[in-house]
């Protein structure tokens, strides 16, 4: 592991922007094409939305793993990276991407600026800001009881809790919390869920109690809540339950930031991409969340991100030079 910050420096063949999964598996992937690497990161450490995010939660959708904590995975990841010594910029948040006419790509940071011949960004989701709750109290009570993430399940020891939401992040959250809670209450406004159906099935044969086409009202409490209202949304019958934590998992507002300043064709919150995962500037890939191929199923998933992390890899080194094949052969043929 090398770490590097601000200044200008050696041209890298690839600089990867991000280092979630995605980017993680990217810098692993170009090391074993044996590229000189560089990740800049815009948090103090590796592992992007799931360190933030859910740290603690089981990610299901990983090959060859029936399930892992999200914070395991990084460190695998991190371990399978570093083991080529990229170089590595964390804190650093890229301003600006200017390709010059040597062919060398500038990218300006919060922190200098830095020269490669490829550039991949994996950045995610971009900028990401829970969707909050409009509702009596809970303002009120964030960080005093009400929470739009859960970092460690530990805290909730012995509480009743209260989960808001219809999607994965509501329903495995809930599976994972009926262990440590004394209860767990989940309320849906509708009355069917986002989440995978096999989460579904589990949750409903749990003991965690689920009421559905139900919708916080308002919270109550002195120092902290102790209480939530919530009303069926048909019928319109209130009640009042107690609890000493509210988990709000209403989804994310998610914003390229200055990515949209980059000359990148981009639609919403997407990178636009061919199915080599280049972009419309020469020399730029997207792999990962941020990316899109109009022409493809777009799905969210981790397995995908690292799919395209090895197509925008092997293509960016073909790139580079012209004798080198865009698939080199499987790993297990090479002498890592």
């Amino acid at each position: 592991m090398v770490s590097e910050n601000g200044g200008q420096r050696e041209a890298q063949d690839i600089t990867i922007v991000g280092a979630g999964p995605t980017g993680l598996f990217a810098a692993f992937y170009a090391g074993l094409r044996g590229m000189k690497v560089k990740v800049i990161e815009a948090l103090p450490e590796p592992g992007g939305q799931l360190r933030v995010l859910y740290p603690e939660k089981y990610i299901y959708d990983v090959p060859g793993f029936p399930k892992i904590l999200a914070l395991d995975l990084i460190q695998a990841l991190v371990e399978q990276a570093y083991q080529f010594h990229p170089l590595l910029c964390f804190e650093e948040r890229v301003t600006s991407l200017e390709r010059r006419e040597d062919g060398l790509i500038r990218l300006q940071t919060n922190r200098g600026e830095h020269l490669t011949r490829t550039v991949l960004v994996a950045a995610g989701i971009g900028a990401f800001h829970p969707n909050r709750l409009d509702r009596p109290g809970v303002a009120e009570f964030e960080g005093r009881g009400v929470y739009y993430f859960v970092r460690e399940k530990a805290a909730f020891r012995d509480q009743r809790v209260l989960i808001v939401g219809g999607g994965d992040s509501a329903v495995d959250w809930a599976l994972i919390l009926k262990d440590w809670a004394r209860e767990v209450t989940l309320i849906h406004r509708r009355d069917q869920f986002r989440a995978l159906e096999g989460s579904v099935a589990e949750l409903m044969r749990s003991p965690v109690r689920v009421m559905l086409s139900h919708e916080l009202k308002a919270l109550h409490g002195d120092d902290r809540v102790r209480a939530a209202t919530v009303f069926h949304n048909k019928t319109g019958d209130e009640r009042t339950i107690p609890v000493d934590a509210v988990l709000l998992f209403l989804g994310f507002k998610a914003d390229l930031g200055p990515v949209k300043r980059w000359g990148l064709a981009v639609d919403k919150r997407h990178i636009l991409v061919n199915g080599r995962m280049e972009t419309n500037v020469p020399g730029v890939y997207a792999a990962g969340d941020i990316a899109r191929n109009p022409d493809t199923v777009y799905l969210n998933l981790i397995a995908i991100g690292f799919a395209q992390a090895a197509i925008a890899v092997n293509c960016a080194r073909a790139s580079l030079d012209p004798e080198a094949r865009v698939f080199p052969g499987h790993s297990s043929e090479k002498r890592l």
